[in-house]
């Protein structure tokens, strides 16, 4: 059962540090958007909206490689684990 917790944990943590980049990124966007929109008194919703999905894009087509490299090497090493975690 130690197994299967610690890889749990390690799932978690590995969901949190790839979706990371475009959530960061998509926060700040949103951030300095809400600024533009509060300083000129601009209330476009497509304003708010438009530049956080093709920002959120251009984050995940950058990091694209290398989310694929971890989550690639999270399934090796959970493929690695299995007799261990059946075998008991």
């Amino acid at each position: 059962m130690n197994q299967l917790t610690f890889i749990t944990q390690e799932a978690l943590f590995l969901v949190l540090v790839v979706s990371a980049p475009p959530v960061l990124m998509s926060l700040l966007v949103g951030f300095l958007v809400s600024l533009f929109q509060a300083t000129t008194q601009i209330q476009e919703q497509t304003l708010s909206f438009a530049p956080k999905v093709v920002l959120v894009f251009g984050v995940l087509a950058m990091t694209g490689p290398w989310i694929g490299g971890q989550l690639l090497r999270f399934t090796f090493h959970v493929f690695d684990r299995f007799p261990a975690l059946i075998g008991r």
